[in-house]
Order: C-alpha cells, then sequence, then structure tokens
C-alpha cells in the first residue's frame, strides 16, 4: 500500500468509523490469521519495503 495523504493516524480513524468499513471486516476478520511476528497491538505485521518501482 502506498498512502498519499497528510495525516495516516486520522485517515485510518476515519476509515474504520465508516460503516461499510466495519460490516467488512466483521465479514473478513475470521478468515484471517494474524502472523506471530507483529508487534503489541497490531493485526498485521508492517513489511520492510524491499522494491520502490516508480
Amino acid at each position: 500500500m502506498e498512502y498519499i495523504g497528510d495525516d495516516f493516524d486520522a485517515d485510518m480513524k476515519k476509515m474504520a468509523a465508516d460503516p461499510k468499513t466495519q460490516e467488512w471486516w466483521a465479514i473478513m476478520e475470521p478468515m484471517q490469521q494474524p502472523v506471530e511476528n507483529r508487534k503489541e497491538g497490531e493485526w498485521w505485521a508492517n513489511m520492510e519495503e524491499v522494491f520502490h518501482l516508480d
């Protein structure tokens, strides 16, 4: 994912407050298993960027 906004945390909070997003997350969460090496409080572990092509 490439983020192009100005305030990532605020944008993620806005997305999380969206009813359709919450509905989608409720459907998809049982189908996911978080990785073991994620940081505390994370669902997904951030990956280190290896390639960046423009």
